[in-house]
């Protein structure tokens, strides 16, 4: 990640380890693991379609159509921090995906709110460039 000295450094730790959490969760498939790194309801503006998930089960209800039947893991790329305060992250990143043969699918980019609610540091709602 680049970006100039941030004011909130521990805001900024803890929203990068919800990103590194939720890739983790998200190559295992590890529903529990996801569902950790995300406050519900959750939305997800992709294009002008805004989806908002109220609970982790309609979350993961169409979990695997959005990344693609020949999708097999992802990655994080290129993590900019946008602005950051004590409650607050908004950080760019680009996401990859890849099939099981390790070719890149698709890459976009991807704005994430990461936000401390009830304790707890998640993703909050993500804005992204995706097709789906």
């Amino acid at each position: 990640m680049t970006s100039p000295d941030p004011q909130y450094p521990e805001a900024v730790a803890a929203a990068l380890a919800v990103m590194d959490a939720h890739i983790e969760g998200l190559n295992a498939r590890d529903q529990a693991a996801i569902a950790a790194t995300l406050h519900f309801p959750h939305m997800r503006l992709s294009g002008t379609e805004l989806k908002v998930w109220e609970t982790e089960e309609s979350y993961f209800s169409d979990f695997l159509l959005r990344a693609g039947d020949d999708w097999d893991h992802s990655k994080f790329d290129d993590i900019q921090l946008l602005r950051a305060s004590e409650s607050k992250v908004h950080l760019d990143a680009e996401i990859q995906r890849f099939n099981s043969s390790g070719e890149m699918i698709t890459n976009f980019r991807s704005l994430w709110v990461i936000t401390f609610e009830d304790g707890r540091w998640a993703a909050k709602m993500r804005s992204s460039f995706a097709k789906t």
